[in-house]
């Protein structure tokens, strides 16, 4: 009985079948090697994706802080290198530039201290001709509302009566009561935001002050390989660029804005068109939040200076196109350009954040997004997630 012969087995060239190489290992021109991802692998990244937002959601007060902190410290980065240049040791350097920081944060304050505390001083005023203005206008020429809550009315006394029992009149919670609560509630958040901007300098002192320690020590944690090691640098530097680069930017945007307000108002005879003009350059620093704020605040102080309501409106009007001209039109694209992204990833983002973190959300957004695309950049399996970022 013959033995079957063994099946001949063709030797494998290693030539052929190179070892996988790892993303970092290939240079900046050449494409790296795609990997499909399973049903398995998505729907683990989906998950992991869901509970690293609701973290940074739950995390927002350690997260925010932290953040702003290393945002703050690329920012002041080179002006510190410029201290060391003239043989200044690093940590006073560092303190010197964040003391000087605060200290034009509070100049700017203090000098529109006082027109904006008169301003404060004129809100029971214009409470109280707001009230006015919109009562006559209602018993001129009731709207819908006004038709449907008296209809409203109507009904519920019809569905007392049809029961047998007395119509109750709705509780009137005073107006002085809930406007108090606002204050209050108002006081402790700013006092909140305070406590999270302190925390942030200190953390960016302490960054500033260590210098490149943290560098080599996130090179050096990247791994052995010289490569992965060189892509840790670029991505660094490159993050430190653009970092800068957007805050450049948002810096000559929001003088841009103050410029424009006040030649706008006072051209239109507005009082203070100076303080008002600042005042909107420093809320803009919240993109479109800070517009909404300033289009309302100064359309209210127009009306007091008036009494007319169509007044208001207009002046309201010009600051908000000169706010989504500039702001969100230029300033936007102008980010977009410099962190080399597109405006609606830029636009999504910053939506993003800040229905995650509120204020903060909108004023970091734009910051985290260019870090995110740098480090996406190099990474193979965030490909996907550079190319809906980049422009």
């Amino acid at each position: 009985m013959r033995k079957p012969k063994p099946l001949a087995v063709a030797p494998v060239d290693d030539a052929s079948h190179p070892p996988k190489r790892d993303a970092s290992d290939y240079p900046p021109g050449e494409p790296a090697e795609t990997h499909e991802l399973t049903r398995t692998e998505i729907a683990l990244i989906i998950v992991a994706s869901v509970a690293v937002i609701a973290a940074m959601r739950v995390a927002e007060p350690f997260m925010v802080p932290l953040v702003t902190g290393i945002l703050l410290s690329y920012t002041l980065r080179p002006l510190v290198s410029m201290l060391e240049m003239f043989h200044v040791p690093r940590f006073p350097a560092a303190a010197l530039i964040v003391i000087i920081l605060v200290l034009l944060v509070t100049a700017t304050i203090y000098s529109v201290r006082d027109d904006v505390n008169d301003w404060v001083a004129e809100l029971p005023v214009a409470a109280r001709k707001l009230r006015h203005a919109v009562a006559d206008s209602a018993r001129q020429s009731p709207g819908p509302m006004t038709n449907m809550k008296a209809a409203a009315a109507e009904l519920d006394k019809a569905a007392a009566e049809a029961a047998g029992k007395p119509s109750i009149a709705a509780p009137v919670v005073g107006v002085q009561a809930q406007f108090q609560e606002f204050v209050t509630d108002q006081s402790r958040k700013a006092l909140s935001v305070l406590v999270e901007i302190l925390v942030a300098l200190l953390l960016a002192l302490f960054i500033l002050a260590a210098g490149d320690t943290f560098r080599r020590k996130l090179a050096k944690i990247a791994g052995a390989s010289l490569a992965r090691r060189r892509v840790t640098v670029e991505v660094l530097d490159e993050i430190d660029g653009q970092i800068q680069l957007y805050m450049m930017t948002m810096l000559l945007a929001n003088v841009l804005i103050a410029l424009a307000t006040w030649a706008a108002l006072f051209a239109l005879g507005m009082a203070d068109a100076g303080m008002w003009g600042a005042v909107t350059g420093i809320v803009h620093i919240v993109p479109y939040a800070g517009a909404i704020v300033a289009t309302s605040a100064i359309g209210l102080a127009m009306f007091v200076q008036t009494g007319s309501i169509a007044q208001g409106i207009i002046t309201g009007g010009v600051v908000m196109a000169i706010a989504s001209t500039i702001g969100m039109g230029l300033s936007t694209w102008m980010q977009g350009r410099a962190v080399h992204m597109n405006p609606v990833a830029v636009f999504v983002g910053v939506l993003f954040f800040g229905w995650m973190w509120g204020g903060w959300g909108l004023l970091l957004g734009v910051p985290i997004l260019a870090v995110l695309k740098s480090v996406a950049d190099r990474v193979e399996t965030l490909h996907p997630v550079s190319e809906l970022l980049r422009s």
